[in-house]
């Protein structure tokens, strides 16, 4: 399987299209920022590690082999701002997995934009990728983001408590999973639904 999408892939609101080296200021703007880095792994970086970020970010557009990844920027139609960033990871080849990703300026948090972008890359990595299960993971802490799992239609499947050492403390992990077949049972459209009448 070779999947190569033909971008931008456009929603209802948003452009999902690949990183530019024109994109540095805008992602250091909310990647340099603690309370973006608090559930990530990595701390708040530098505008040095954004440019070293955004310039891995351009090749990383294809799902050709196992652990390939797909990383891309997400800026609004009407004013074409850039909000924040999602990506899905291949996870398995032979039991066809996928892991879904997302990082949103806390500025444009309560849009549906996180919910609505999300849901664009389920339907590519459900229809374009053939991927038989996606799931997503986040501190347990973060209810933003498991908030958003569950409005895409996600189960959360795990909680494992205590299980590694992340930032100087034990860490708590939710994960949430959604099946194709769960996925079509929905209407697919489930959670573009639930972006729009979150942003209304």
């Amino acid at each position: 399987m070779s999947i190569r999408p033909d971008y931008p892939l456009n929603t209802a609101r948003l452009v999902l299209r690949p990183f530019t080296r024109g994109d540095v200021d805008a992602v250091y703007d909310y990647r340099s920022r603690e309370d973006v880095a608090r559930y990530l792994f990595d701390p708040p970086l530098s505008r040095d590690e954004c440019a070293l970020a955004i310039q891995q970010r351009t090749t990383q557009l294809a799902l050709e082999t196992e652990g390939d990844r797909i990383i891309l920027a997400v800026e609004t139609r009407d004013d074409q701002s850039l909000v924040g960033e999602v990506s899905l990871i291949w996870r398995s080849v032979e039991a066809r997995q996928g892991e879904l990703g997302w990082i949103f300026h806390p500025d444009h948090h309560g849009r549906g934009y996180a919910t609505e972008a999300a849901a664009e890359l389920l339907r590519l990595g459900f229809e374009d990728a053939d991927l038989h299960r996606i799931y997503a993971r986040c501190d347990s802490r973060n209810d933003g983001s498991w908030r958003l799992m569950e409005r895409l239609g996600m189960r959360r499947e795990a909680h494992f408590r205590e299980h590694a050492l992340f930032k100087g403390g034990w860490d708590e992990e939710f994960y949430y999973a959604l099946l194709r077949a769960e996925w079509v049972s929905q209407g697919a459209s489930g959670a573009l639904r639930a972006a729009r009448s979150q942003s209304s």
